[in-house]
C-alpha cells in the first residue's frame, strides 16, 4: 500500500463521509477512550468497539450516500465493511489520530451460500478498513467482522495492537484458506463511494441497475457538500 510518509491536514478533518465533527461519534469516542493517555491505546478501543458495537452485515449495501456517513454507521448499528471503516477512520480522528481509509479486493474462500448466491462470486471488490498514524506509523485496520461472527464461522476475532497491521486472516483456526488479498486500491482520505458503487455494479450484475442509481447519488451527494477537508 502506497500512502504518503506523514499524515496531511486531511487525515485529521472531518469531511461529508468522515463526520468526525458529529455530536454523535464525538460521544462515541468521548466513552470508549475514557482513561486512555496514549494514542495506540485509544486506537485499540476505537478498533475494538466498532468492530464489536457495529454488526458486519454484508446484505446491507446501500446506495444512500448518507447510509455511508459514520454518524449514520453509529446510529444503525450494522454495516458491511466500508461504512464499518468510515466509522472507525472518524472515530480515530475524531481522537486526534490522523487515519485514512484504505481498500482491497478480497476474495473469501469461507462465504456463505446465501450470499455466493447473491454475488455470484467470492470476489469482495472495494473492501474497505481504515489506515492509522499510530507513533510515527501507517497501520492498517480492518474492524469489519465482529467477535461474534468470527466464532460461527472459527476464525480468531482480529485483534489490532496498535504495534502491526491487522488485516483480515488467511486462514482459519484448523487451516481452511478465509480471506485472501488479490488487489491493493490504495487509501483515500475521504470516501469514493460513487467509484465505489460503479465498480460494484460492474462486479455484480444482479444488483448493477440499483447500483447505477446509487452512484448518480453519491455523486450528487459529494458535490453538494463539497470537497474534502470541510474545514
Amino acid at each position: 500500500m502506497s500512502v504518503t510518509p506523514r499524515p496531511a491536514v486531511a487525515d485529521c478533518s472531518p469531511t461529508a463521509f468522515i463526520d468526525s465533527d458529529h455530536d454523535r461519534v464525538g460521544a462515541f469516542v468521548a466513552r470508549v477512550i475514557d482513561g486512555a493517555h496514549d494514542d495506540r491505546t485509544r486506537a485499540q478501543r476505537l478498533f475494538a468497539a466498532v468492530r464489536d458495537e457495529i454488526r458486519y452485515d454484508p446484505y446491507s449495501l446501500a446506495t444512500d450516500p448518507t447510509e455511508y456517513r459514520a454518524s449514520t454507521v453509529l446510529a444503525r448499528g450494522s454495516a458491511y465493511c466500508v461504512p464499518k471503516a468510515v466509522l472507525l477512520t472518524a472515530a480515530a480522528r475524531a481522537a486526534g489520530i490522523p487515519a485514512r481509509l484504505g481498500f482491497a479486493d478480497v476474495r473469501n474462500h469461507l462465504q456463505s451460500e446465501r450470499l455466493a448466491a447473491a454475488m455470484t462470486t467470492d470476489l469482495f471488490v472495494y473492501h474497505g478498513f481504515s489506515v492509522l498514524w499510530i507513533d510515527g506509523t501507517w497501520l492498517k485496520a480492518s474492524p469489519a467482522f465482529n467477535t461474534d461472527l468470527c466464532v460461527r464461522f472459527g476464525v480468531a476475532p482480529l485483534d489490532f495492537d496498535g504495534r502491526g497491521h491487522a488485516l483480515l486472516h488467511a486462514f482459519t483456526g484448523d487451516g481452511r484458506r478465509h480471506m485472501e488479498y488479490v488487489r491493493d486500491r490504495g487509501t483515500r482520505q475521504d470516501l469514493p463511494l460513487g467509484e465505489i458503487l460503479a465498480t460494484y455494479a460492474e462486479h455484480y450484475p444482479g444488483v448493477a441497475a440499483t447500483l447505477a442509481k446509487g452512484h448518480d447519488a453519491a455523486k450528487a451527494f459529494s458535490e453538494r457538500l463539497g470537497a474534502i477537508p470541510r474545514r
